[in-house]
Parts: structure tokens; C-alpha cells; sequence
């Protein structure tokens, strides 16, 4: 197959976007980091071409800013982003939940059970960061799913993409996974039991408690 085949292309764009989001919400590219495309492309030994196109992509995800005369650089922690982020998620995360908790079927809770299974063990092992993101994820859509809103399902990952290295600080600097596995164990037995509006309170108190020790965390970083 040749090398220059789109499809090649497509999967090379791809593994850059994914080399490089990791490298932005672990923190091995601080905020506020010129991205040189040519020093990416010769780090990955890959094109520029893949490049531009990953950063474009990380751009859109709220990761990467592009800015006249400066090019693009790692998006600067924010609190308030973190403010409007997070409010943004309990409005709309909060509603779904609702509307998803009178149509779950024991399939769903199985699938979430065993996936926040997999989140706690991952929490307990110092190389399984860069999965708590997905696997956090996956456990909130398991029960978000069954409301049959895919465009807000959408909205909701973006969210969570923007959100996913502020989320981390949290977990890693804050202390925050007792309280995460505290709170993801009493919201699946709430949906278990169809106890809607105390589900949704939870749910709404877990998002801005992390906001809170969030702002507290990037206010510290960036004083």
C-alpha cells in the first residue's frame, strides 16, 4: 500500500492527535506551550502535514490555541473555564440522568458496574492515569445512554474532553479518589433503585465539588 494512501494519512493524523492530547492533560506539555509543528513532526517522525491537522483537531477540543504571530500553543489553566466547564456539566449531565434513570434496564447498570470495577482498579495503579479519563467516561454513559439523546450525549463528551486534565489535577493533587469512588458507588445504587431526584442531587454535588477543589488547584498554579 502506498504511503502516501489516504487512509494511511487518516490513521497517522489520528496517532498524533492522540501522542499529543495525552502529552497536553498529563502535563509533559505545560499551558501555555508553544507547539512547533516542525519539532512535533520531527519528534514523531511523521509529516507536518499530520501535525497541523492534530493540533486543528486539539483546537476544537479546547486544548490547543492558535494566535496571530504565535502559532499554536497549549491552552492556559483557567478558573474561569474551570467555572463555566464544570456549571455547564452539572446543567446538562444532571438533566440527562434524569431522563435516563426511568428507562435503564439491568443491562445498562451491569455495563456501568463493571466498568466502574475497572475505573477503581485503574486508580490503584500509578501507569493507568491516562485511562481514568476514558473509563470515567464510559461509566457515566452507561447511565446517561437510555435518555436517548445522542446530540447532547455529544455535547457531554466534549465537555469531558476539556475537562479531562483539570479532572485529573483534582485526583492526583487533591485527594480526590476517595470521594470520586465514594460518590460513583452511592449514584449507581440510586439509579439501581430509581431514586431519581436524589441521584440527580448527588450527581450535581460530585461535578461542582470537584470545580471547587479544581479552582482552588489551578488559582495555586497560576498565582
Amino acid at each position: 500500500m502506498s504511503r502516501s494512501t489516504p487512509i494511511i494519512h487518516k490513521t497517522r493524523t489520528q496517532v498524533v492527535v492522540e501522542v499529543l492530547r495525552e502529552k497536553i492533560l498529563s502535563g509533559d506539555i505545560a499551558a501555555g506551550e508553544p507547539l512547533r509543528q516542525s519539532a512535533l513532526a520531527d519528534e514523531l517522525n511523521v509529516s507536518r502535514i499530520p501535525v497541523r491537522e492534530a493540533l486543528l483537531q486539539l483546537e476544537a477540543e479546547g486544548l490547543v490555541k492558535f494566535e496571530a504571530h504565535k502559532g499554536a500553543t497549549a491552552t492556559e489553566l483557567s478558573v474561569e473555564q474551570v467555572t463555566e466547564l464544570f456549571e455547564l456539566r452539572a446543567l446538562i449531565e444532571t438533566d440527562l440522568l434524569a431522563k435516563a434513570i426511568p428507562k435503564l434496564e439491568d443491562e445498562d447498570l451491569l455495563k456501568a458496574e463493571k466498568v466502574l470495577d475497572e475505573l477503581e482498579s485503574a486508580f490503584k495503579q500509578e501507569d493507568a492515569v491516562s485511562s481514568w479519563s476514558e473509563l470515567n467516561t464510559r461509566f457515566h454513559t452507561c447511565l446517561y445512554s437510555p435518555a436517548d439523546r445522542p446530540h447532547t450525549l455529544e455535547v457531554v463528551h466534549g465537555l469531558n474532553t476539556n475537562c479531562d486534565r483539570y479532572i485529573r489535577l483534582q485526583l492526583l493533587l487533591a485527594g480526590g479518589i476517595p470521594q470520586a469512588e465514594q460518590d460513583h458507588r452511592e449514584l449507581l445504587s440510586l439509579c439501581k433503585n430509581q431514586e431519581i431526584d436524589k441521584a440527580v442531587e448527588l450527581l450535581r454535588a460530585h461535578i461542582l465539588h470537584a470545580a471547587q477543589a479544581i479552582r482552588e488547584l489551578v488559582a495555586q498554579q497560576v498565582a
